[in-house]
């Protein structure tokens, strides 16, 4: 399995100098989800306009496009280019298989056409609760799990052409799937999904999403009580890499059975 991981930004220096930058974050969730020897993962900076040549393109089974303090919905050169080649992608290469993780994930919907932007206000830290549509249900086996969350902009709507996976209370569209052809029925496999998207990170860990809280509330940038709220949760279940990681997987073409 070779993946292009679309990297962009990096995590506070801080914490990336203990836990690694995206490509050791994500590295680290495929490994654990399933073995470290199953994959390639070749980093492209698209921050820095980083991105194969058509050749290259060619010889990956996926893109994976991670997470950003930025915002999707700017109108920046490296963000207009992101949204532009994707649009591309998912449009003229149907044999790459795309996942889209927070920022990835609104990226992927405004280069559908839908529309990103500030969730009135309202952060989602920590792990969270995300209650699964039937698609949801059936792609990942069970009826809600946890993931970790560290956003402010949320998709409000869901693209054409896709299906809702999950929601929250403060956000509607915790993730979705665009299926090849016609395949809208909830039985689809997952051999099925073009494009699987989470507004969560199955690659963050409690120290990471701990230190990002602390880091951004120092900062002003999240208030007190939202910060003590997502510290208070911090212990929560995470299930980025099982039932969420090994879906992952299995949406690539890698068959992991469940755990007992």
């Amino acid at each position: 399995m070779r993946l292009a991981l679309f990297s962009c930004g990096t995590p506070p220096p801080a914490l990336a100098a203990l836990h690694g930058d995206y490509s050791v974050l994500f590295t680290n969730l495929f490994a654990n989800s399933y073995r470290p020897d199953a994959f390639v993962l070749d980093n492209y900076s698209v921050v820095d306009l980083q991105y194969p040549s058509d050749h290259d393109l060619d010889k990956y089974n996926a893109i994976v496009i991670t997470g950003s303090a930025a915002d999707a919905f700017e109108d920046i050169e490296w963000i207009t280019k992101l949204v532009s080649y994707m649009a591309n992608v998912v449009n003229t290469k149907p044999s790459i298989k795309i996942i889209g993780i927070c920022f990835g994930h609104q990226i992927i919907a405004r280069a559908m056409g839908e529309q990103v932007c500030r969730n009135d206000g309202r952060w989602e830290i920590s792990p969270v609760l995300i209650t699964l549509t039937d698609i949801g249900k059936t792609l990942f086996g069970v009826d809600s799990f946890h993931i970790e969350q560290m956003h402010q902009d949320h998709v409000p709507s869901v693209p054409a052409g896709f299906h809702l996976l999950g929601s929250t209370p403060v956000s509607l569209n915790q993730g979705m799937v665009r299926f090849y052809g016609d395949s809208a029925s909830p039985t689809a496999s997952p051999d099925n999904i073009h494009i699987l998207t989470l507004q969560g990170h199955p690659e963050f860990t409690e120290p990471i999403t701990t230190g990002l809280i602390e880091a951004r509330a120092a900062k002003g940038i999240i208030d007190k009580e939202t910060a003590a709220d997502g510290l208070n949760r911090r212990f929560w279940p995470n299930d980025g890499t099982g039932v969420i990681g090994r879906t992952i997987w299995n949406v690539l073409g890698v068959k992991i059975p469940p755990k007992a």
